[in-house]
């Protein structure tokens, strides 16, 4: 039986990768990816950058430095579970990556996780970036709990609802909230966490680890005025004042 391995890559700075996500990369049959075209632009430009490192020279002689890259996104992962399960069951190396940063979290990978487990295959999580563990950190809001919201619901109404919830969790701990949200939707997410929390204290992280890297902090209401063109990838973060305000 063959091992699949979990293996975390950059989130926007590729000097980001750690050696043994490098190491793995490059000794797999085959790495499950979203992209093929996107994975394999990081394939190229790890091999370009460190390929040569005396370090790694030995290490991907011996391996595979065109490991086959097959499609696993939320699309495919139904018919291509069953595909990497047997590259598994014949004694092959799987790699599971995202397009950036850590594999599962809001991105797919929990049915092949749970499946390679149910077969008995080995499985290795191989740590590295996180936006999630990186924005919260850099945020200036306290970190010793933390609540990961992921993407909020799609409909607004669920939205609020979720936002209005959190005054029910507080009540039971203290802890600051995180979620991602895409930039076409940073308004109206902004909007619905004002109404359902009032003008509260909020951090937002833009293109973590990135050229135009920013952390920003305020009220809601200067968040919208603010972000009035929001561009990159966001991620939001707000703790709870004890006395709470609904919208």
């Amino acid at each position: 039986m063959g091992t699949l391995y979990i293996v975390s890559t950059p989130i926007g700075n590729l000097s980001d990768i750690s050696i043994r996500a490098l190491e793995t990369l490059f000794s797999v049959d085959i790495i499950a990816c979203e992209d093929t075209r996107r994975a394999g632009m990081l394939m190229s430009e790890l091999n370009k950058r460190y390929g040569s490192s005396p370090e790694f020279v030995a290490r991907l002689q011996q391996g595979n430095t065109s490991p086959r890259l097959l499609r696993y996104d939320d699309r495919t992962e139904q018919t291509v579970t069953p595909q990497l399960l047997d590259a598994l069951n014949e004694g092959k190396s799987v790699a599971l990556i995202s397009d950036a940063g850590t594999p599962l979290i809001s991105d797919p990978g929990y049915i092949l996780i749970r499946e390679a487990r149910k077969h008995a295959a080995a499985v290795v999580s191989i740590p590295g970036a996180s936006a999630v563990l990186t924005a919260l950190t850099g945020s200036g809001l306290p970190a010793n709990t933390f609540f990961y919201l992921g993407y909020p619901p799609e409909k607004q109404s669920r939205r609020i609802k979720l936002f209005r919830s959190l005054h029910d969790v507080h009540a039971l701990i203290d802890t600051t909230y995180v979620l991602y949200c895409a930039p076409h939707k940073l308004a109206s997410t902004l909007g619905d966490l004002e109404l359902a929390l009032g003008n509260a204290q909020i951090a937002i992280a833009r293109e973590l680890t990135k050229l135009h890297e920013e952390y920003w902090t305020g009220s809601i209401s200067d968040a919208l005025t603010y972000f009035q063109n929001p561009k990159g990838e966001f991620v939001l973060l707000f703790h709870l004042p004890d006395t709470v305000t609904n919208g």
